[in-house]
This record gives structure tokens, sequence and C-alpha cells, in this order.
């Protein structure tokens, strides 16, 4: 489906450049989408491609731009059950469980939070990210637990994006890792790049990739008989790079509880507590929880914070630790 638009440059935006007149003009579209349009040979000027998104615009311009939404696959809705802790006319705050992947991928079309989404809500909710994410407006990995905000209209969306963009909605994560952290609390700042040796993996790098900010805090550290240390931290993400916390701990030297793709490998205890080590088994997935999402409700303009409890392996792992610390 393609939907064209034209608009004529007044006096008013004479000297405004082309990206930043456009977002302006079509509110539901951050200035990241209009920049990805321009950059497709989307756009034309006086009837002329121009793919340039700092391009100053004069008087009398008409321009024109081309929304076309890409089907690579159809969305397939499926009745899964969802947690969800705060629904309105505008949003939706979802408690994710381990093992759901958030939208459709290679080779996985099926049972995804976006097959989910489509099945109760139909085509009530943004398309600005295409068919396959419908509402989605940010992710957690497979492995991880927590909260999404889910957005149900494009002008939510577009308000959301903003605040992701600017780093203003805190997103509070909890996790269990082995180690102690030196310094106990502090920030990790670095570039996140493609794994040169595993393409689907991230790594830090000192020379490219994308900037990533992660506020780390130790909350209690278990220095215990016949079991590893291991430290309970929280982390507080500024930016939201793919697997970033996990990259951020490993480059810190401390990886998370059951991470299959960060996490230490093959482990071998001359002598282990028993239950602990049941508990260790248990595990599904990554001990790392989203707990807690603040945002500004992007109508109302209100401060909104949710929480979620951990999930319950990852809890009874904790409690058994907490309890034998005593």
């Amino acid at each position: 489906m393609i939907n064209s638009m034209k608009f004529i440059v007044s006096e008013k935006d004479v000297g405004s450049r082309l990206d930043i007149f456009l977002s302006k003009k079509i509110n539901y579209l951050t200035r990241s989408n209009i920049k990805k349009i321009i950059d497709s040979n989307n756009v034309k000027i006086n009837d002329k491609i121009l793919n340039l998104p700092s391009k100053i615009i004069k008087l009398n311009d008409t321009i024109k731009i081309k929304l076309e939404e890409k089907k690579s696959e159809e969305l397939k809705p499926y009745n899964i059950n969802l947690d969800i802790c705060y629904e309105d006319n505008d949003i939706l705050i979802i408690n994710k469980p381990k093992g759901m992947v958030v939208h459709p991928g290679a080779g996985n079309f099926e049972n995804t939070l976006a097959n989910a989404l489509v099945h109760k809500y139909k085509n009530k909710l943004s398309n600005i990210n295409g068919e396959l994410r419908p509402g989605i407006v940010h992710r957690i990995d497979k492995e991880t637990s927590g909260l999404l905000v889910i957005a149900k209209n494009n002008f939510s969306h577009a308000k959301l994006s903003e605040q992701f963009s600017e780093h203003s909605i805190k997103r509070k994560y909890k996790c269990l890792v082995w180690g102690i952290i030196r310094p106990l609390s502090g920030k990790i700042e670095t570039f996140i790049t493609r794994n040169k040796k595993n393409r689907q993996l991230m790594a830090v790098s000192d020379l490219k990739g994308k900037k990533a900010i992660t506020n780390y805090k130790t909350l209690k550290s278990f220095n215990i008989k016949n079991i590893p240390k291991i430290s309970l931290i929280e982390c507080q993400l500024e930016t939201g790079r793919t697997h970033q916390i996990r990259v951020h701990l490993k480059f810190k030297g401390a990886s998370i509880l059951g991470d299959k793709q960060y996490g230490k490998k093959d482990m071998k205890f001359k002598k282990i507590n028993a239950n602990f080590f049941s508990e260790l088994n248990n595990l599904k997935g990554q001990a790392l929880h989203a707990e807690t999402l603040e945002l500004i409700h992007p109508r109302s303009d209100k401060l909104m914070s949710f929480d979620s409890k951990l999930p319950p392996d990852f809890k009874k792992l904790l409690n058994l630790l907490n309890n034998l610390t005593g």
C-alpha cells in the first residue's frame, strides 16, 4: 500500500531543513522515521528525487513524500495470554514473560508478542514500524522478562519515540551476576557494535558502533560457602542498544546467571551447594528482569511509573541466596 502526500513551502517554513519540515507536517512520524524515508529516495522536491535530510527548503518548493508499507510476510494472530499491567486509549503496559520474542524476525513468525497483540487488538495499534511490529516502540530480549510500553495509535507512538530518543524514559532492571563488580556502583559508557566473530551477538568497541550508557548499582553481594560469589545488580539504561546490559556487564567481567550467549559456558564446580545448584538449573533464560518503567503519558503529559514482580525462577534463586546468607 502506497500513500503519497504533497506540501507547498510557505514563508514561515523558508530556511527549514527538509527532515524537520516534514516531521512537523506529519506529526505521527518521528524525525528518524522521516530521515529513513528521505534516504530511501521516497521524497521529491519540485519533482526531483532528493535524499539529503539536511536540505534547506525554499519558498514555494513542492515537496512530495511517498509512504510505503512493505510487506515481507503476513503477521498471523495468535491467542496468547497477555499480562497487562495498565491500559487506556493510548498505551498498554505489558509484563513480558521469558521465552517470548517481541516481534517476528528471521525464522520466527509465530508466538511473538506482536502475534498476540494483533489477535487481541486487530488493527487498533500504531503502524509506524510496519505491519510486523504493531504498536511496538521498543524491545527486550527473548529470555529477559519485564515491562514494555505499547502504542495504541500513531500519535502515542511518535510521542513515546521522542522520549526514547531523548533518553527521558526511565528503565530499571534487576539481575544476578557472577562475581563482584568494581567499583560497586558506576556508569558504563562505550560503543556497542556487531561481534566480528558472530554477527548475532554484540560487543563493546573503542572506535565504532552506537553509543551506549548503563548506570549500575550493586544492591547486595553474596559470599556463601560452596557457592561462587554472586551480586544482585540494578541497572538503569540511558540508551537502549541491542543486548546492552548483557554486553556491558560482560565487559565489566560479571556475566548474568543463565545467560547462554554472553555468560560463562560449561561451568564446573568442585563442590557446590545442592539446593543452589538445583535452582540454578531451574533458571529459565538469564536472571535479568525489566522491573521499572517510568514515562510521560503521550496525551495527558502525566508522569507514570510502573513496577513488576520478579519471575518465579529468579525470585526463588534470590530467596535462596538471601536465606543462606542468614
